[in-house]
């Protein structure tokens, strides 16, 4: 289990200005916050720093804001969604530094709360300027870094800030905790048989966690359009679907590793396919050595989907990252809501990495029965790659 920085629980905030870092980057359309599942996650901890009488300064990005105020990217949608959840009104400051950040957080009372503008309405906030930063904490006496879905950054408010603030005055909030402490259950205490799913369009990014997992799991299970490049490295066609030609080396290497360490690794038996996403009514289920090659594969099939079902019943433990189709297409959904309906059936301690994976598994409507759902899809795949979180290792 790694290590993990003190709590909030255990750091000084009554009566103090406590600075938390929240993931509050969720969609907005005409001024209305549309999905607000960041928002709930972080109540816990923002909850418990009000009913402590801390004087809470919230922070947070919005989008890509390139460093330069853009009304499109305002928080301020957010403030009036918090407000409605916690019941009490949300100050807003129309910056994150300066003079109306400070005259904000100088009208903060015990148990206050302040929402700070987008931090990435200034550009030092992705340079992680150490000036920028500076000014940041001096808004604050005490540091709390409960923003998993950004600790794989090293920014200004994630990570440069926390060096102004004493070891016993900086830590992790509650969503962070349970983020490291689940994720850490399929790094170091796992509980065996280990079946590892990974999916999405492309396996550039996901080498590292891939490379891990080979040397973790007892079952690697691959889909969506990463498994295309272990087909073409059985020496086999697919068609016109996605392929990253530098990816393929890298899929005969895990192959390889695979038979090396006796892993199970479960490559689709079939596929969905189509001659484009828009000819979506065309679609129709080949075997894996068959995708015509004026076709392309867009979900993974019936069969494989079995298969995926009998390879992960006995496991006790399951990672899953990224959708095994088109996940937004109709029908190329299919595959990844039958992964997502796989581990909310399962008896075993079931986690899922962040990103669209999330949207499927809400859609299957099987949130509750996941062991861990992850806020945090490139987050939780670094640490998953044992990749060291600048958000997490700037407080210990």
């Amino acid at each position: 289990m790694p290590r993990l920085p003190q709590s909030i629980r255990s750091l000084p905030i009554s009566g103090k200005r406590v600075f938390m870092r929240v993931d509050f980057n969720v969609p907005i359309k005409d001024g209305v916050v549309k999905d607000e599942t960041r928002i709930v996650e972080a109540l816990p901890t923002i909850r418990f720093a009000i009913e402590a009488g801390a004087r809470l300064i919230l922070a947070s990005h919005l989008g890509k804001a390139k460093g330069t105020p853009d009304p499109k990217y305002t928080l301020a949608p957010v403030a009036a969604k918090l407000a409605e959840h916690i019941g009490k009104p949300v100050a807003f400051a129309g910056d994150c530094v300066g003079e109306k950040a400070e005259a904000a957080v100088a009208a903060l009372a015990d148990g206050g709360v302040l929402l700070l503008e987008n931090v990435r309405f200034h550009a030092g906030e992705e340079k992680n300027d150490a000036a920028f930063a500076k000014s940041l904490a001096a808004l604050a006496e005490v540091y709390v870094n409960d923003a998993f879905g950004t600790a794989h950054r090293a920014h200004a408010s994630t990570a440069g800030m926390a060096v102004h603030f004493a070891p016993s005055a900086r830590g992790i909030g509650f969503l962070m905790e349970k983020e490291l402490t689940a994720l850490g259950k399929v790094m170091d205490e796992i509980d065996r048989p280990f079946a590892a799913i990974l999916g999405g369009a492309k396996i550039m990014g996901k080498i590292a966690a891939l490379e891990a997992l080979v040397e973790r799991a007892d079952t690697v299970l691959i889909g969506g359009g990463m498994a295309n490049h272990f087909v073409v490295a059985l020496g086999l066609g697919v068609g016109k679907s996605l392929l990253e030609p530098e990816g393929v080396p890298i899929a005969r290497k895990v192959i390889d590793r695979c038979k090396e360490r006796g892993v199970n690794l479960v490559l689709p038996s079939d596929f969905v396919v189509a001659p484009s996403l828009e000819e979506a009514g065309k679609a129709r289920t080949v075997a894996m050595n068959a995708i015509p090659a004026n076709e392309a594969a867009f979900d993974v099939g019936p069969k494989t989907l079995e298969m995926f079902a009998r390879m992960t019943g006995e496991a006790k433990t399951i990672f899953w990252n990224g959708p095994m189709g088109v996940f937004e297409t109709k029908p190329f959904g299919e595959g990844t809501v039958a992964v997502a309906k796989l581990l909310a059936e399962s008896k075993g301690f079931t986690v899922v990495g962040g990103g669209e994976s999330v949207e499927a598994i809400n859609e299957a409507g099987a949130g509750a029965k996941i062991s861990h759902v992850s806020t945090g899809g490139g987050a939780s795949l670094d640490f998953i790659s044992g990749k060291k979180l600048p958000g997490v290792e700037a407080l210990l």
